[in-house]
C-alpha cells in the first residue's frame, strides 16, 4: 500500500485559530480539497458560522476561512490507509507544527475535528515538537461516519471556534 499525503495548510500569518483533521479522505484526495465528501458536515457547519457554504466555490470558502482568521490543516503529513475511515490509518508521520506555529504566532486555540485528530496530535506531536502555549479543544467529528450525533448538536459545539 502506498502512502497518502495531506494538503498544505490553509492559513495566513494573522490566524488566531487552527482546526485540525487527521488526514484527508479518498474523495478529498481525489478532488484535492479539504472535506470534499458531500456527506461531511464541515463546510455546512462553516457555512453557518462564517458563510463558507458548500455550494460556493472552494477557493471562496478558503478565502472566508482566512478572512475569519481560521487556519485549517491535518495532524498527519502522511500515512497508509485503505479506506477513508480513520480506524484504518497506519504508519503515520506528523506535520511540522513547530515551524507552523513559528509562522503563525497569533494562534492560541487548536480545535480537533474529532477524536482521531486529537489522538494523533497527542501521540505524534505533543511532547515531541516544541510548541508555544496553546489551548486544545476536541469538537465532534464532521465525518459522515460520526452519525451518532445530530447535526444541530454538532453545529452548537462548533460555535466554540468563534467564541474567542
Amino acid at each position: 500500500m502506498s502512502p497518502i499525503h495531506s494538503f498544505a495548510p490553509v492559513s495566513n500569518t494573522n490566524a488566531r485559530v487552527l482546526i485540525l483533521g487527521s488526514m484527508p479522505g479518498i474523495k478529498s484526495l481525489e478532488q484535492n480539497q479539504y472535506y470534499a465528501h458531500p456527506s461531511n458536515a464541515f463546510w455546512k457547519i462553516l457555512g453557518e458560522l462564517i458563510g463558507a457554504k458548500p455550494d460556493i466555490p472552494y477557493e471562496n470558502r478558503l478565502r472566508l476561512l482566512k478572512s475569519s482568521r481560521i487556519a485549517l490543516w491535518d495532524v498527519l503529513a502522511s500515512c497508509e490507509r485503505k479506506t477513508s475511515l480513520d480506524s484504518h490509518i497506519r504508519k503515520e508521520s506528523a506535520n511540522d507544527f513547530k515551524s507552523f506555529f513559528g509562522q503563525h504566532p497569533h494562534i492560541a486555540q487548536v480545535f480537533f475535528n474529532g477524536s482521531k485528530a486529537e489522538q494523533c496530535f497527542r501521540k505524534f506531536v505533543q511532547d515531541k515538537q516544541a510548541l508555544p502555549p496553546l489551548k486544545f479543544h476536541r469538537l465532534p467529528s464532521t465525518s459522515p461516519a460520526h452519525a451518532g450525533m445530530r447535526y444541530e448538536d454538532k453545529l452548537q459545539a462548533w460555535r466554540a471556534v468563534l467564541s474567542l
